[in-house]
């Protein structure tokens, strides 16, 4: 039921979605408030247009809005895409205003005993060499079935410019076997990396109810198709050290770990940011070498919470103020804005409490937090934006 919005503030140059959001919004340039403002506190920016809500339906699922990603049309700008996944619903994809262009349904259930294809996050690779020539490719998580579905980019087909191009025989990125798979332990957030040394693209996919990440090399086949295969994986923390010496887990459903959905990378020098929902943010090679740094805490970091299997939520306890001053969990998508004068940031959706939080992309800088904003409700028009997902941003000037 969630809508697709889109937003413009004053005197802004770019565009930016969350799980469906559409927005035009750099940071305000007298954002800069500090770790002491209240989130009441931030600038607000108004919504332009929304997407009609998904249904679910015999053709779509189970539709649910989940990430967007911004296809700019080099060639020309005003036809972009917008391309969303709706998980059970399978990909939707939009015009600039908003308006239907393609829906493409999930894969089917493998069985009457198994789940169907659920697309979880989306995220776009430019130029890559198809045995057919090059193309642009939007690479899915198929949380369902625990694969990565590919689909090619055809602007040449106004009214179908997404297909299939996925391998048959791609294998499942997590799970061993289709038990695993049933179990839901799948591929659930996604970043893509073309690494510019060597040309070679690749997948970034992190792993449901675990705190794993899988880098997979996107792999074309003589077919015309596309596959991959699993490069190295990482795990981030489970447990953490706080100031007091005490070890502390966010809290969850018996057996799941805090994982991670929102994740970006970026490309100018190989960055990869992903979001660890109850935890924070870390800062790490996308090649997943290394040592990955923590940037910034949820507020609920160190918040000791009881599961309560009635209502299925965590009580929390006493908060022993070791946590962030911006982001409230969940922290959600993730994704990189350039202004006019080459400043950049990173964006992170802070579902708690509905607002944005932007943090600088220079190295030397640290990723210093720079400001941040909500997205609010036009008067008589689109609704504002709550418990936001996925997001993405596409400066115009590129």
């Amino acid at each position: 039921m969630t809508p697709l919005r889109s937003v413009r503030p004053a005197a802004t140059t770019a565009l930016a979605l969350c799980a469906a959001l559409a927005l035009t919004a750099a940071v305000p340039a007298h954002a800069h408030p500090g770790p002491a403002a209240l989130p009441a506190a931030l600038p607000s920016v108004t919504p332009r247009a929304q997407t009609a809500p998904l249904y679910d339906d015999e053709q779509g699922g189970n539709a649910d809005a989940d990430d967007p990603a911004i296809w700019r049309n080099a060639a020309h700008p005003g036809r972009s895409l917008v391309i969303a996944t709706a998980k059970e619903g399978g990909l939707r994809v939009y015009d600039l205003g908003a308006r239907l262009v393609q829906s493409l349904p999930a894969p089917a259930a493998p069985g009457p005993d198994h789940a169907p294809g659920r697309y979880n996050n989306v995220d776009l690779v430019r130029g890559v060499r198809l045995s057919s020539g090059r193309a642009d490719l939007a690479v899915v998580t198929d949380r369902g079935h625990d694969r990565l579905r590919v689909h090619r980019i055809d602007p040449s087909r106004p009214g179908a410019p997404l297909t299939d191009v996925t391998d048959p025989a791609a294998p499942r990125v997590f799970s061993t076997g289709q038990d695993e798979v049933d179990e839901q332990a799948t591929a659930y957030g996604l970043a893509t990396w073309t690494d510019r040394a060597s040309g070679r693209s690749y997948a970034l996919a992190s792993r449901r109810s675990r705190t794993s990440l899988a880098l997979l090399e996107l792999l074309p086949t003589a077919a015309g198709t596309v596959t991959y295969r699993k490069v190295r994986t990482l795990d981030l923390p489970s447990a953490f050290r706080l100031p007091d010496g005490s070890s502390w887990t966010p809290c969850g459903e018996p057996g799941e770990l805090p994982q991670v959905e929102g994740m970006v990378v970026d490309p100018a020098d190989g960055t990869l940011y992903a979001g660890q929902e109850d935890v924070g943010i870390w800062r790490m090679r996308a090649d997943l070498t290394g040592k990955p740094a923590l940037v910034d805490k949820v507020r609920e970091y160190g918040v000791p919470g009881t599961y309560d299997e009635e209502s299925e939520e965590c009580a929390p306890g006493a908060d022993p103020g070791f946590g962030g001053a911006r982001v409230a969990a969940d922290v959600e998508g993730l994704a990189l804005l350039t202004e006019r004068n080459g400043d950049g940031y990173l964006l992170a959706s802070s579902q708690g409490d509905d607002t944005f939080a932007a943090y600088d992309r220079a190295p030397a800088a640290r990723n210093a937090y720079r400001g941040g904003f909500r997205v609010g409700s036009a008067p008589g028009g689109p609704d504002g934006v709550e418990e936001c997902d996925g997001a993405a941003v596409l400066d115009a000037l590129h």
